[in-house]
């Protein structure tokens, strides 16, 4: 019972947003002959480690302000619902931060070598992601409280995941790979839209005032069409620059992707909103993953 009720706490269905980009970026790597097994296990690992991180950080951090509360919609918090205590999670949030940390300086040390120069860069955004993980909503001035986390899900899980993955098996930055990272970094900012979409009125009521809350609902729709047409506009100008035709598997992703987005637009019911939150995720997921399956296969046409 108590682990499953950690496990819950860990919240699955938001994994895949962190291994997303680490796929993708891996991929774009072997793409131009990169690829390393040691760095794609390592990074996989700090990135599940960040976002488990993330999510019980914002277990405590919104049970602490107030968020959560029987008003709100999706699966019950651990620390809402009674099944963990707070101070338990915030022994977890220590653990895995240092667990982060450990896996993301084994990471350096693979890839990096004495690359001095990259060690400093990569330990500064490695820093700042553990923080970025942390004070979401936890702290005094927790940035997702006023609206800054669609900007921190886009670098993280967009241009340093992509980018940053891609450096650490290659040691070099191609121009044509920010368009894909940009792609998956606009796809988790809607995956986070939507979540905050749905849970835009108690968020208005407790003094969370993230993106959604202060466009309105309408615009927060609106903004969200935005994000999921950039992604694959992006997604497919990078497919067409770098005549990796099977590329074009990303498009299997599309149409759910937009139908998804259309009833975003058009739904008013948080449960159904719930719903998409997962299949966007999923989505997601499938978005980076065809990409990625297409450029292997360009490698070796069948």
């Amino acid at each position: 019972m108590v682990i499953s009720t950690w496990i819950e706490a860990m919240r699955l269905r938001t994994l895949p947003l962190a291994t997303a980009s680490i796929i993708l970026g891996s991929a774009l790597a072997a793409y131009h002959h990169g690829f390393k097994t040691s760095v794609f296990i390592l990074a996989m690992s700090t990135a599940l480690l960040l976002q488990i991180l993330s999510n019980f950080a914002n277990d405590y951090g919104d049970a602490v302000h107030g968020t959560d509360n029987e008003t709100r919609v999706g699966p019950a918090r651990a620390i809402q619902s009674g099944a963990l205590s707070a101070a338990s999670v915030k022994k977890a949030v220590i653990i895995c931060a240092i667990l982060a940390m450990v896996s993301g300086l084994a990471l350096l040390t693979v890839s990096l070598g004495e690359n001095w120069r990259a060690w400093a860069c990569f330990i500064g955004l490695g820093v700042a992601a553990v923080i970025a993980a942390i004070t979401y909503t936890m702290g005094k001035m927790p940035y997702g409280y006023r609206g800054f986390g669609d900007v921190s899900v886009f670098l993280f899980f967009g241009l340093l995941g992509v980018a940053g993955s891609y450096y650490l098996h290659t040691g070099a930055l191609e121009r044509s790979v920010w368009l894909p990272a940009i792609a998956s970094g606009l796809l988790s900012a809607a995956v986070l839209n939507i979540n905050n979409i749905r849970d835009l009125e108690p968020d208005k009521a407790a003094g969370k005032n993230t993106l959604a809350v202060r466009l309105g609902a309408h615009l927060a729709r609106i903004y969200h069409q935005l994000l999921v047409v950039g992604a694959l506009v992006a997604f497919v100008i990078f497919v067409s620059e770098v005549h990796g035709y099977a590329g074009y598997l990303v498009l299997l992703a599309a149409i759910p992707l937009v139908k998804s987005g259309w009833t975003v637009y058009r739904s008013q019911d948080p449960k159904i909103l719930d719903g998409l939150l997962k299949t966007t995720a999923k989505l997601s997921l499938l978005a980076n993953v065809t990409l990625s399956v297409g450029l292997l296969i360009s490698m070796h046409p069948l």
